[in-house]
């Protein structure tokens, strides 16, 4: 359904792109960022779900400034390997791949308003679009390893936000959840019998129904605020 265009950064940066289209007019864009796995074959089935729900989707590369054409699997060497190249993009100097993040806001603004989703690391990510960039109506992080720690619970979000959260997830405890809670009482916050990657039909921790549930969730939000 997509293919991958090429967007420039405000620093002149290139950064590759899935983009899916909509069947008709699209009806808003949403930006989907990646898990540390790429933009592999379960992110771009995710940004074709967005696009046969009739929104522009856009999937930035945001592994590029490190190492490019990353699409790796879940193994555990694949685990590893994701791991690593999430460090190295959170040791760039500031802004990072925020900038990247940024044009893929703007191309999707083309379709009109835009909310941004991310999962994983890309949770984390969506997160700080919410804080920091232009040009957002909405986002909805899944379980973004970092979102509940002290630096980020500070940020203050500048859209509308929903957050998931798997209550097995022993990447981010219960606690820190709760703390994020009640320290953010205008973010929409849900709690899921599931484990971390509960979203991803192709990891070990899938659960259909708290995967389907927060798609519901969050396709209502998209609807409410992006339209």
């Amino acid at each position: 359904m997509g293919n991958f265009v090429d967007l420039k950064s405000a620093d002149g940066f290139v950064v590759p792109a899935y983009v899916a289209q909509p069947a008709g007019k699209p009806r808003g864009g949403i930006v989907v960022l990646q898990e540390i796995f790429g933009v592999n074959s379960h992110i771009r089935a995710v940004a074709d779900g967005y696009a046969a729900q009739g929104y522009l989707a856009v999937a930035p590369a945001t592994f590029h400034r490190i190492k490019t054409g990353v699409d790796i699997g879940y193994t555990p060497d694949d685990m590893t390997a994701g791991s690593a190249l999430k460090a190295a993009v959170e040791a760039l100097p500031a802004p990072g791949v925020m900038p990247d993040i940024q044009a893929a806001i703007d191309h999707a603004a083309q379709a009109g308003k835009v909310g941004v989703v991310g999962y994983c690391w890309g949770g984390l990510l969506t997160w700080r679009s919410a804080c920091l960039l232009d040009g957002l109506s909405a986002a909805a992080p899944y379980y973004g390893g970092g979102v509940t720690t002290p630096a980020e619970v500070s940020r203050k979000p500048r859209v509308p936000v929903l957050a998931h959260f798997g209550d097995k997830d022993h990447w981010i405890p219960l606690e820190s959840v709760e703390v994020f809670r009640k320290e953010h009482p205008e973010v929409e916050v849900h709690v899921y019998q599931a484990n971390h990657g509960f979203n991803c039909d192709q990891r070990g921790s899938y659960d259909a129904a708290a995967a389907n549930l927060a798609r519901e969730k969050t396709l209502a939000f998209f609807a409410r605020y992006v339209g």
